[in-house]
């Protein structure tokens, strides 16, 4: 008896360990229900609860193909090692599969489960499969992670040129086996369940999943270069929620757009070549976790950027995170990650640099807050780009680059559609007041929106200064 340890790769088609396990003979399937853990990392309800629908969904694929699908709890990935093996006791397994995951906890949890199952003459067998490369094998030429995303995207495609990840056999039924799959919960404890509204706009499911890659491949790839910084036009995949959770895989993303440009990574399409540069920066900051692990402990990349004296502005830090700033680009970003789960990554990097350099608040509370309410918060992409916003990251922006909220709102949101429709108190404004409209107050009532709680010219200054009086700057990534 084989078995298949679940985690971020709730998916059948291109499932490398599924695909492994099948191959070795009769399979069972295990899920850890790990609530302790999952508020430790500040996993977001929304995002627990799409687990738990993708869960359902898959497991009527996985009945279809014979293989039970075991649900155990825990509070902690402590005792995820302890739990695999008496799964395996239990019904005599012989060895256990999973696919890599990356980040301290991660790594360690699977190091103690490997160590336990091996003492107890049980195999354990670790598969690239959420990545193109394993962290570690694509390096600079003194043997060290790269730092910067031009250099090792020039890298990695130089690899896929020579050899293109191939996709996981598919998986067959196998002769049904006399073990029951258990009920999958409703909900977590500690985690509620978010409204009907959340699961409308992200249905659980491989083919959802496959869907959308379809639909973004034939609808709006071609002009993914131009769009995909509009916020109010649908210019993205809106996959990234169904990659976190491993209902799709990034092979799979990369044989479509390949499809469809005729094989051409670095030619062709710029719509294709930019969203491929997309997935590739989801590769970057993979590495980076793996390479540089002190960003798994929150710490900053750039380690002389630990002295910057970030204010303590509870007032701020809530009007932020409620979406009342007096900014409409940034509060209109704020209500569609508390009523989505999801923002726009433009957005995303526009309200960073308000929190990190006009607020000068700690890029951390920011990250913290991302995690809290994101459908497809992950460790990895959420700190690279809060550390890159915030200039204490690796391929950070210079920190002297400080995005203006209003010009961005002008240029991205031209006609305010994006703003109409998160900020509706501002929906009688013209298209030039609408991005500022403290400077048109006599065009609509008193007190119906917020005043800027900052003041972007002297903020700025600020920031420069904060930076400029950092001690003499260390070698990025040193620490350990």
């Amino acid at each position: 008896m084989q078995l298949i340890w679940l985690r971020s790769d709730l998916r059948i088609d291109d499932n490398t360990a599924l695909s492994a396990a099948c191959e070795r003979g009769p399979t069972l399937a295990l899920w850890l229900v790990s609530p302790g853990q999952w508020q430790a990392h500040d996993d977001a309800a929304c995002k627990v609860d799409f687990w738990l629908r993708n869960l359902r969904t898959l497991r009527q694929s996985l009945e279809a193909l014979n293989i039970p699908l075991l649900i155990r709890t825990v509070d902690t990935w402590d005792q995820a090692p302890q739990a695999v093996l008496d799964a395996c006791r239990q019904h005599r397994v012989e060895g256990v599969h999973w696919n890599e995951e990356y980040g301290i906890n991660e790594e360690r949890r699977d190091q103690a489960t490997r160590a336990l199952l091996e003492q107890s003459a049980i195999q354990a067998h670790s598969y690239l499969d959420q990545l193109f490369f394993r962290p570690g094998t694509v390096l600079t030429r003194s043997g060290d992670y790269f730092q910067v995303f031009s250099q090792f995207k020039k890298n990695c495609l130089e690899h896929l040129h020579r050899s293109l990840p191939a996709l996981a056999p598919r998986v067959k039924p196998q002769s049904p086996l006399k073990i029951a799959s258990d009920p999958i919960p409703e909900q977590i404890e500690g985690f509620d369940t978010p409204p009907r509204t959340l699961s409308d706009h992200w249905p659980a499911g491989e083919a959802e999943a496959q869907s959308r890659l379809t639909r973004f491949l034939d609808e709006a790839v071609e002009d993914y270069h131009s769009l995909r910084d509009l916020p109010a036009k649908p210019g993205t995949s809106q996959l990234s929620a169904y990659l976190a959770a491993g209902v799709i895989s990034p092979r799979q993303c990369l044989h479509g757009a390949l499809a469809c440009n005729r094989g051409e990574l670095d030619s062709g399409s710029t719509g294709v070549q930019t969203w491929i540069n997309e997935l590739l920066w989801r590769e970057f900051y993979k590495h980076i976790l793996t390479g540089y692990p002190q960003v798994s402990r929150h710490r900053a990349f750039r380690t002389h950027t630990e002295a910057l004296p970030w204010r303590d502005a509870p007032e701020d830090l809530a009007a932020w995170e409620q979406g009342r700033t007096g900014f409409p680009i940034i509060d209109a970003a704020m209500r569609q990650l508390l009523d989505t789960g999801w923002m726009h990554n433009r957005l995303r990097m526009i309200v960073a640099m308000f929190l990190s350099k006009n607020l000068l608040i700690d890029w951390r509370k920011g990250e913290r807050h991302f995690m809290r309410h994101l459908i497809d918060g992950d460790l990895a992409a959420n700190n690279g780009g809060w550390q890159w916003s915030a200039s204490t990251g690796t391929d950070a922006v210079p920190y002297f680059r400080i995005f203006n909220p209003v010009s961005q709102s002008q240029r991205f949101d031209p006609q305010g559609r994006f703003i109409r429709h998160w900020v509706p108190e501002l929906q009688a404004l013209d298209e030039k007041a609408i991005h500022q409209p403290v400077k048109a107050a006599d065009l609509f009532a008193p007190n119906s929106y917020h005043n800027p709680i900052v003041d972007l010219g002297s903020s700025r200054q600020r920031a420069l200064e904060a930076f400029k009086g950092l001690p003499r700057r260390q070698d990025q990534g040193a620490v350990s």
